[in-house]
């Protein structure tokens, strides 16, 4: 059991109040505007950071089971608690793939053995990844955050139906990575100017958007809950803030990257290059409205460790996914909320409330829940310096830049993290 922590001034996120904040047996025990000290416990002076419930990243990758030479478990979720995560969500592109209750226990061993934050992971759609059989959605839902086949769409539409129709019952998240492999055409970067330009094959942004409305289609047809991954084009956008308007359980997610970068910032560097590619300024600003208009509900940062030599080799060759834990919250705050004047409780909703909300996750700030909690230095600068990440994976198009906001501190069920 941990020990009693007194979190010292700090302003409370959701109103904007100073206060002080006890944690008792990992759960907050009280809120008001001045604590004493108690024997036995310790104290974290946030003097003045703000107080969010711990940040939430529902899309992540952490690389165990099969490839820990890209990352472990250990080190993803350490560099999310660096990051502000208090829980975060592994995708299932795995070796063995987490489709059976075998193959589930033993990443569920891993975690419990290692994770340094919640670790909710998701199993997949389809046997395999492979986009055919389906698997029993009942026996894994209750140890799952929801079924994703990530990095890969699934192409026939029969199989995403009756997927959905046998997921809809469970109440769980159907999260889809949409890409059609027949848009795809060896494609690499965006189909924009720069792959024009420089002579690279291009992914063109019908590749996602018509998956995401077919997507749609079979949600409305089945009632499944469906969360759509790392949505990168404008229209995407369109499309799913319609489909909220027309009251589908429809949720989706974007990744700070494609809120900060357009395919004119591309370099010859395999740090640029994750799936969905960095699009058109077009796309990066109808994401922004995104954002601000509420059709975007969560933050995710994609993380997607790899080894220096498989970045290395350029746009072309290189593989695709960057790091993304330890940067996102700052390039969210830096890019979104100073950078587009979008307000904090933005913030506050895409990286707290709502990924609480869709998929069910505990933890907050107020008196009897899981003290789950993140200090953000608002007025902290900090240049991003791959050297000093936590996580194995390196690479990052934020790397060199300047940004502002810097996770204080990290408390995990009343475990601290202090970090500034």
């Amino acid at each position: 059991m941990t020990s009693p922590l007194l979190i010292r001034n700090v302003t409370r996120v959701d109103t904007m109040q100073r206060t002080d904040l006890l944690v008792k047996a990992g759960h907050v025990a009280r809120l008001a505007q001045s604590i004493p000290v108690e024997p036995r416990t310790g104290v974290i002076d946030g003097d003045g950071a703000l107080l969010f419930p711990g940040f939430v990243d529902v899309h992540v990758h952490l690389r165990e089971p099969g490839f820990s030479y890209k990352e472990t478990i250990a080190e993803g979720t350490l560099a999310a608690a660096h990051g502000g995560f208090t829980t975060v969500c592994p995708m299932p592109n795995l070796n063995p793939a987490p489709d059976t209750r075998d193959t589930l226990d033993l990443q569920l061993e891993l975690i419990r053995r290692s994770a340094n934050v919640e670790v909710l992971p998701y199993a997949t759609i389809t046997r395999r990844r492979a986009g055919i059989d389906l698997i029993d959605y009942s026996a894994l839902a209750p140890f799952v955050a929801g079924f994703s086949d990530d990095g890969s769409g699934i192409q026939n539409r029969n199989v995403m139906r009756d997927a959905m129709a046998a997921i809809a019952p469970t109440g769980k998240v159907l999260a889809a990575h949409c890409e059609v492999n027949a848009l795809i055409k060896k494609g690499y970067i965006h189909d924009g100017e720069y792959a024009r330009l420089h002579g690279h094959l291009g992914i063109c942004s019908e590749s996602e958007w018509k998956e995401v409305e077919r997507n749609i289609e079979l949600s409305a047809e089945t009632g499944c809950r469906l969360h759509i991954c790392h949505i990168s084009t404008l229209e995407s956008v369109n499309l799913i803030r319609q489909a909220k308007a027309d009251g589908l359980p429809v949720t989706c997610e974007t990744a700070s990257h494609y809120l900060a970068f357009s395919d004119n910032d591309l370099q010859e560097d395999g740090r640029f290059k994750m799936n969905p590619p960095l699009r058109s300024v077009a796309d990066r600003e109808a994401l922004l409205e995104g954002v601000a208009d509420g059709t975007i509900d969560c933050l995710a940062s994609d993380h997607a460790p790899h080894s220096a030599d498989e970045k290395s080799r350029g746009l072309q060759f290189s593989a695709m996914g960057v790091t993304g834990l330890e940067v996102s919250a700052s390039a969210f705050y830096t890019y979104a909320i100073l950078g587009a004047g979008i307000p904090l409780t933005r913030m506050y909703e895409m990286l707290c409330l709502r990924p609480r909300e869709i998929f069910g996750i505990q933890g907050g700030i107020l008196p009897g829940q899981r003290a789950d909690l993140t200090l953000f230095n608002p007025d902290a600068t900090w240049t991003v310096d791959p050297s000093r990440f936590l996580s194995k994976g390196k690479s990052t198009p934020f790397a060199g830049l300047k940004l502002n906001g810097k996770v204080k501190a990290t408390i995990v069920a009343g475990k601290p993290y202090i970090f500034e």
